[in-house]
């Protein structure tokens, strides 16, 4: 597991980049935190720093926005369960692509049983973040220090 302090934006996309670089296709990350703390922002800058050059928007009430091969869900506004089957969540989920799902707690049950966690708080003072990474795998975990 790896936890950062970042105190400011420019911190949060360093490290947002960083993890961006230990990704690889079929990978899946669970975001979850605070409201406000910024899983959106960093979930734009992984999704960024792979390269995609669109113009990347909060899923917020899409559920889900595609970029190639990098799926983005928001599932916050999920009230069932049944919701996620209808947009047919397990082609993403276990897909070939990257798959960032914000407030994945809320879909727990759904989780690929392989995957990172993000875990993204507010810190005491103004702008500052508290994040940590972790994966749930061992083979996971051993990717993780690969960042710098």
């Amino acid at each position: 597991m790896i936890t950062r302090v970042c105190q400011n934006e420019s911190e949060t996309t360093a490290f947002g980049k960083a993890i961006s670089e230990i990704l690889q296709y079929g990978d899946f990350i669970a975001l979850d935190g605070d409201l406000g703390a910024g899983k959106t922002f960093l979930s734009q800058v992984i999704i960024k720093s792979l390269g995609v050059t669109d113009y990347v928007t909060s899923p917020s009430y899409t559920i889900v926005n595609e970029y190639g091969n990098i799926y983005h869900f928001d599932v916050y506004r999920i009230d069932d369960l049944e919701e996620m089957y209808e947009i047919g969540y397990e082609e993403y989920f276990f897909s070939d692509g990257i798959c960032l799902v914000e407030w994945a707690s809320m879909v727990e049950e759904l989780l690929p049983e392989q995957h990172y966690k993000i875990k993204i708080n507010h810190g005491e003072s103004f702008g500052e973040r508290i994040i940590s990474l972790e994966g749930t795998t061992a083979q996971l975990e051993s990717r993780l220090e690969q960042i710098k």
